[in-house]
């Protein structure tokens, strides 16, 4: 008789043990859920909240936008041109970084360029924002967000117009753009590019600084 009851408790255990280690599962997966529920909103993983967020979103591929736009920048040497000096250091001219993407600084006068012949064509001043040859003289137009003296009123349209037809504000009115601005290559970068490069330079502080105008080199009869 005692035989037959260990037999029978033995043939029992493992389907016990089975229905308990289920009932313990469904108990932690159920704690689990209750606190995710629980958990705070910043416990949330960003992705999730970005992918429920429209404007958070936005805001990330905005941000994805404003660096693209300020590597192409980089690399497309605008600095080399469009923002002043502090003066010369070890590897050359060193960027005035309180003045980033400014152009010509209004109050910088310079003198009269030297004539340009033979092999010397084209002369600088120092910071490199004032140019002088064949086609007269210019000046590093300021790029930065001013509304007055910058590229605060201009649109994204006039934007890619401007960097498209050679024509300052984009308009077929408008006056050309001077060397050494090399606005024939920016012409081949894409609108996603150009866009790109636009909304880096909105991001950036606005420096009011009114540019001179270029002057023509105007020959006589």
């Amino acid at each position: 008789m005692k035989q037959r009851q260990l037999i029978r408790v033995a043939w029992f255990a493992p389907l016990l043990a089975v229905t308990i280690g289920d009932c313990d599962k469904k108990a932690d997966a159920e704690k689990a859920q209750a606190s995710v529920m629980a958990a705070p909103a910043s416990a949330v993983p960003v992705a999730a909240t970005a992918a429920s967020d429209p404007a958070a979103t936005r805001d990330a591929e905005d941000r994805d936008r404003i660096a693209r736009g300020k590597y192409l920048v980089t690399v497309g040497g605008c600095h080399d041109c469009h923002t002043p000096k502090t003066g010369m250091g070890p590897r050359g001219p060193e960027l005035d970084k309180s003045r980033l993407l400014s152009g010509h600084r209004a109050d910088e006068k310079v003198a009269r360029a030297p004539k340009s012949e033979g092999s010397w064509m084209v002369s600088a001043t120092s910071s490199l924002t004032a140019w002088s040859g064949p086609w007269g003289t210019s000046y590093a137009a300021n790029l930065t967000p001013d509304a007055d003296t910058g590229l605060g009123k201009w649109t994204v349209d006039q934007f890619k117009q401007a960097l498209r037809t050679g024509k300052h504000l984009g308009g077929p009115g408008s006056r050309e753009i001077f060397p050494p601005m090399p606005w024939f290559n920016y012409a081949e970068m894409t609108d996603a590019d150009l866009e790109a490069v636009f909304a880096y330079l909105r991001s950036i502080p606005p420096v009011s600084n009114a540019v001179p105008s270029p002057v023509p080199n105007v020959k006589g009869p």
